[in-house]
């Protein structure tokens, strides 16, 4: 099978969160792990992944340094990010290849996703990114562009445009790598926003893309037979919190979009992912499933996870 797998910021820090290197190393190490035992199964497997503590991270050194050089825009945080993780990747996926007596082939891409400019979301900036500055702190930083929002009790945090992914602008390359046998990391962090110009030529913008929609985009340009959007739960809970709490196994996209409704998934979280999974199984008429990253193998046999599928099919639950 060909399969596209969006690994959640879970996997690339430690479990409080901190995305010091040392955290990043041991959480891409283990993830490694379930993604190599796919390999060796014989499936061509397409990686993408979030950025968010990563930029974030670079963020805070914009902030810190602004009186000394420039901020770098936010499609030049994503480049940077997408190699940093891309490398790490690379190196963790070379080592549990090896260790089933695989030969690495791994690359990763710096990847574009191109946005249209006339995307509601690039007007509204609405995406909150980073952490919460001082008046002081992002009076700064508006001299350099940036548009800032007051949260009361918390302070100061920029906002950002959010466009919706068009075209994963870097897939036939990606195409050809996973033709020729590599595992691909690809559209890192959502992919690069980039817009087209009237007379053709590509550049950078300011904005944020939803990791998830992108992975979603991906898989269904890319003819992918499964999408996994792995996470740190087994499956969706509708209910989540409440003593009505059930876990969603066997779902079709119109179910799903129902329970979505009814439930409101937060838009911060499991909403994008829902989404995403609901997307492809509607466009592409593959399956979309959401689970665990350590229980990928389960997944794939049906075992756990929730999957969502084209047509009419009955929702299943799952006991926790």
């Amino acid at each position: 099978m060909r399969i596209v797998i969006a690994l959640g910021g879970n996997a690339m820090t430690a479990a409080d969160g901190q995305a010091r290197p040392q955290d990043q190393r041991a959480a891409i190490t283990e993830a490694a792990e379930p993604i190599a035992d796919l390999v060796a199964e014989g499936h061509q497997v397409l990686l993408t992944h979030g950025n968010g503590p990563q930029v974030g991270n670079l963020l805070v050194k914009n902030e810190l340094a602004a009186g000394v050089v420039a901020p770098v825009p936010l499609d030049w945080c994503g480049a940077q990010t997408q190699a940093t993780i891309g490398m790490l990747l690379l190196n963790a996926l070379d080592r549990a290849l090896s260790v089933r007596g695989l030969d690495g082939r791994t690359a990763a891409l710096v990847s574009r996703t191109l946005v249209d400019p006339d995307d509601e979301g690039m007007r509204t900036y609405s995406k909150p990114i980073g952490r919460y500055l001082s008046r002081a702190e992002a009076e700064k930083l508006k001299a350099h562009g940036q548009r800032f929002v007051e949260v009361p009790q918390r302070g100061w945090r920029r906002v950002v445009a959010s466009p919706r992914p068009r075209q994963a602008l870097d897939l036939p390359a990606a195409e050809a790598l996973l033709e020729a046998g590599y595992v691909v990391v690809c559209s890192g962090g959502g992919g690069i926003p980039t817009m087209r110009a009237e007379d053709g030529t590509l550049h950078g913008v300011e904005a944020v893309i939803d990791k998830d929609l992108t992975a979603a985009l991906l898989a269904e340009q890319i003819g992918a037979d499964v999408l996994v959007i792995a996470t740190d739960v087994e499956a969706v809970v509708a209910g989540w919190g409440t003593p009505a709490a059930t876990p969603i196994g066997r779902v079709s996209s119109a179910r799903l979009r129902e329970i979505a409704e009814e439930h409101a998934f937060a838009a911060g979280s499991m909403g994008p992912k829902v989404e995403a999974v609901v997307r492809f199984a509607e466009r592409a008429a593959g399956s979309g499933i959401i689970t665990s990253l350590h229980r990928l193998a389960d997944a794939l046999d049906g075992t756990v996870g929730t999957h969502v599928v084209p047509g009419t099919a009955e929702t299943g639950a799952r006991s926790a």
